[in-house]
């Protein structure tokens, strides 16, 4: 219950931010072209708190944080008095109104751009892309990759951590050959090509690096444990965090992949552990819970193990300066941008599975974890949000800002407003594909948990 409370928090700040950013946008600029702007709202619904300012605009936080939106004077549906049909949206010129438009977009963009540069001025902990033996059988192991390898880059693009190997192998799904360059254990670079022919990634159970058979390498696992799932199984029957673990099913504890074996191997089964917990040796008795992953049934019991120390040589911190921060930003920015347009082309073609697509319930867990890992990867989360909802809000659905840009485009071409039937069943259409997107990514959502 905590941890959903928690979640939900950090889903309603981290999309009270990015509305009111959007929102923001469209407002500043509608200000700029002398657009009467009636009413600025941060979510749906019956309002919360409201306050009219000294500019006449109504400033509205409503119950129903799910998007937000600016009420500018528009002849089209007000009747408008004489002194007042200058101030209207509907008299502007084009260019004033695809100005407006497009500005709540580009205040993503810019948001992203600003969240990056304070993550980067703060600084981000990292380790770098070292590999640990790859799985049996898997892409990986057959282009022989060695363990202790350093990952350098990804189809040419340099990768300093792990969150940048994943970016660069999403940009690449669909290829058939990824070339890697990577630095042996003992020195030296080579160019290695990952044969992707038969890629196949399941979003639901695995991540781009285990469908690949990428293995990040990290410190040795103690007998420790360094966490304890609330809900899961081992928590139910009495493990605790800090328990030391001494047997599994009878038999003595010899390390971790011992212990995932079992446990999987024990879907819906009760399984005996012992650990040592202040001075004593306790029994107890779970039952794992069965899971679905790539058609078999594998036992979770929801543990994670403490680690050694990692080797210096191993750290990274993402910090810099308060020029190069700018640098740093403005390229994951365009990286970002690039590679969910890259996506959204990749869905159409059928490289990516709308399986890929996730919804409010993926977002809100996604703030969550990144918020408990402190403000520089709440940071990062926000932009990469931001970003993307820049971009949907481009897609050329009527009902969307990239919608209404379309309509104005045609304006400019033929002369002519686009007649309102016809705006009208562009409407309509663009609501039903919309619902269509936000019901298949919800049923992703729901499928994932």
């Amino acid at each position: 219950m905590l941890a959903f409370l928690w979640n939900l928090g950090a889903f309603i700040v981290a999309l009270g931010i990015l509305v009111t950013v959007h929102e923001f946008g469209h407002f500043w600029v509608a200000r700029r072209c002398g657009v009467k702007v009636e009413r600025f709202s941060i979510g749906f619904g019956k309002a919360i708190w409201r306050r009219t300012g000294a500019d006449g605009t109504e400033y509205v936080v409503a119950a129903i944080p799910l998007g937000g939106y600016v009420k500018m004077l528009d002849g089209r549906v007000d009747n408008l008095p004489a002194e007042l049909e200058s101030q209207a949206f509907d008299r502007k010129s084009v260019w004033q109104r695809i100005a407006i438009v497009a500005a709540g977009p580009l205040a993503n963009f810019l948001f992203a751009l600003f969240a990056l540069y304070l993550m980067f001025l703060v600084g981000v902990p990292a380790v770098k892309p070292v590999l640990d033996r790859p799985a049996e059988g898997s892409i990986a192991a057959s282009a022989q990759l060695e363990e202790k390898s350093l990952i350098t880059s990804v189809a040419g693009q340099p990768v300093l951590d792990w969150e940048a190997v994943n970016l660069a192998l999403l940009g690449q799904l669909g290829n058939q050959r990824i070339p890697l360059t990577v630095e042996a254990p003992g020195g030296g670079q080579r160019d290695v090509v990952l044969d992707t022919q038969n890629w196949q990634v399941n979003p639901e159970n695995e991540s781009l690096l285990t469908s690949l058979g990428l293995v990040p390498w990290s410190p040795k696992a103690t007998d420790t444990l360094a966490f304890v799932d609330e809900q899961g199984a081992a928590y139910a029957a009495g493990v605790r965090q800090g328990d030391r673990l001494i047997a599994l099913g009878g038999q003595p504890y010899e390390g971790w992949e011992q212990l995932v074996g079992m446990v999987e191997s024990h879907a819906d089964t009760p399984l005996t552990i012992e650990v040592a917990r202040e001075g004593e040796r306790l029994n107890y008795t779970m039952v794992p819970k069965g899971q679905l992953e790539n058609g078999q049934l594998v036992g979770k019991i929801g543990v994670a193990p403490g680690r050694d120390a990692w080797p210096e040589a191993y750290r990274i911190d993402l910090k810099y300066g308060v020029i190069e921060a700018l640098s740093k930003a403005a390229s994951r920015t365009w990286e970002l941008t690039s590679l969910t347009f890259k996506m959204i082309g990749k869905l159409f073609t059928g490289d990516v599975s709308v399986k890929s697509l996730s919804g409010p319930i993926s977002i809100a867990q996604g703030a969550g974890a990144t918020a408990g890992f402190g403000l520089v990867y709440f940071l990062g989360f926000l932009a990469l949000i931001s970003v993307n909802l820049g971009i949907i809000n481009l897609l050329p659905l009527p009902v969307l800002d990239g919608g209404h840009l379309l309509y104005y485009f045609i304006e400019l071409l033929t002369g002519r407003p686009v007649p309102e039937r016809v705006q009208e069943i562009g409407f309509r259409i663009g609501s039903a594909l919309l619902l269509l997107l936000m019901s298949i990514a919800i049923v992703n959502d729901v499928a994932r948990l």
